[in-house]
């Protein structure tokens, strides 16, 4: 009797593997698929409890039956893998925007907006043939109407998907209304408009420092005690070891992320602030400095879904003693980097000091609550220079002026700065005016 179970549960298994193996060129269908495991499943389980019993005579050669099916059913899967992997080389483009509200929405919410676009067709990583597309402004604050909504999405730069991987792209875009105009919240191509081959005679170049902070999900800073303050500020600068650095992996994984996509990222180091950190972009000129700043700080956002970790550009994310977190912005033109190049420094900084009001005014949302004369800034409203003084308005790194040439660092930037609105606002004060 045994005997005769453990046969025909053989025989059910063989049966459906066979068909499930012949009819389909998936292997077999889902229902069909779903059966045969379960079959299997339960043929195999009962007769190894009869084997175990020493109740069925050559139940091996029957098991060697199954496995032999089970091969075959196998190799008809990875060949069916195979075929769909051809299929998923169609191209995956995510599209990336800003909605302008950096800053205007918490520490908790950034304004960077995306959407994906799959190509059967692929395009050339880099390429900026990539079709304009389209949003709902009114779901992202840029419309003020429902029923006249749309905005569009015209894409300015291109670079590989370090997450997605294979010819997977990241396209940032412009934000155009709907009658083709540049949007309000398009500061890029205010930029772009000013940039004329005259500006881009003098060659400028640009560094920016991205300083942010690492939060949880609950709010609480990353890596600080449940209850309470870690130690006082002093040992986390460009710290190493568990006890002075919060975050290390995903700052690395960022940086790894900034390189496979071909931005011009520069370095990383921990700040003074424990869970604070900072990366560099540059040097580039303006608008190419613009874009790999955006792209950087979408993948900053995009691996904190992957960690569990809000990273904020709040400009003073930690009330009390503690530092602030800005974008200081390193500026050079070919004057100030050639010999003697001091002299067009200095001239650029009295240029910038007729100016403050209104670079303080563009230069980052909450940033009063970060620019008050204590933790290496100036206050708001004064204005100083000075060499290597980290509390000045504008720096002379010391480098620079033992070489008497090279660049000026503006420290006053907020971290949630657009960058667009600090290279125009450098161009316009220190080489049209």
């Amino acid at each position: 009797m045994a005997s005769s179970i453990a046969a025909n549960c053989v025989a059910t298994s063989r049966s459906s593997f066979v068909r499930a193996a012949t009819t389909t060129p998936w292997a077999c269908s889902r229902a069909e698929k779903s059966t045969a495991i379960v079959t299997r499943r339960s043929s195999v389980s009962f007769a190894n409890s009869l084997v175990g019993k020493k109740q069925v005579a050559g139940f091996f050669e029957q098991k060697n039956e199954v496995a032999r099916y089970m091969h075959s059913v196998l190799n008809a899967r990875k060949e069916a893998r195979r075929r769909f992997t051809v299929v998923s080389e169609a191209q995956k483009a995510e599209y990336i925007w800003l909605d302008g509200q950096e800053g205007l929405k918490g520490f908790r919410f950034n304004e960077i907006r995306t959407k994906t676009r799959c190509f059967q067709d692929a395009l050339p990583v880099g390429s900026l043939e990539f079709p304009d597309w389209s949003f709902d402004g009114s779901s992202t604050g840029q419309t003020d109407h429902g029923n006249n909504s749309d905005c569009i999405l015209k894409p300015v730069f291109s670079c590989p998907d370090p997450i997605r991987g294979g010819n997977s792209v990241l396209v940032l875009c412009e934000v155009l209304s709907p009658d083709g105009t540049p949007h309000r919240t398009n500061t890029r191509r205010l930029l772009a408009d000013l940039v004329t081959d005259e500006i881009k005679a003098q060659e400028p170049w640009f560094g920016f420092e991205q300083e942010y902070t690492l939060f949880g999900r609950d709010g609480h800073p990353y890596g600080w005690p449940p209850a309470g303050y870690p130690a006082p500020q002093g040992p986390f600068y460009c710290g190493v070891g568990l006890e002075a650095v919060y975050g290390r992996p995903f700052v690395e994984a960022h940086f790894d992320a900034c390189v496979k996509a071909g931005l011009k990222i520069s370095g990383v180091n921990a700040e003074v602030m424990p869970g604070q950190w900072e990366f560099q972009i540059g040097p580039a000129g303006p608008l190419e400095l613009g874009d790999h700043v955006m792209v950087a700080r979408y993948l900053l956002h995009r691996l904190g879904e992957d960690f569990g970790i809000i990273a904020t550009f709040d400009p003073k994310p930690m009330q009390g003693d503690w530092n602030g977190a800005g974008a200081h912005t390193n500026f050079s033109t070919e004057a100030m980097r050639a010999e003697g190049g001091m002299v067009e420094i200095v001239k650029a900084i009295e240029k910038l000091s007729k100016r403050h009001k209104e670079h303080i005014a563009a230069y980052g949302h909450g940033n009063e609550k970060r620019l008050t004369g204590k933790h290496e800034t100036a206050s708001m409203d004064t204005f100083r220079a000075g060499v290597a003084d980290r509390g000045a308005s504008i720096r002379i790194p010391l480098p620079v002026s033992l070489a008497n040439k090279g660049y000026l660092e503006d420290r006053r930037p907020a971290a949630n700065v657009d960058p667009y609105v600090v290279t125009r606002m450098l161009i316009q004060t220190t080489l049209l005016e």
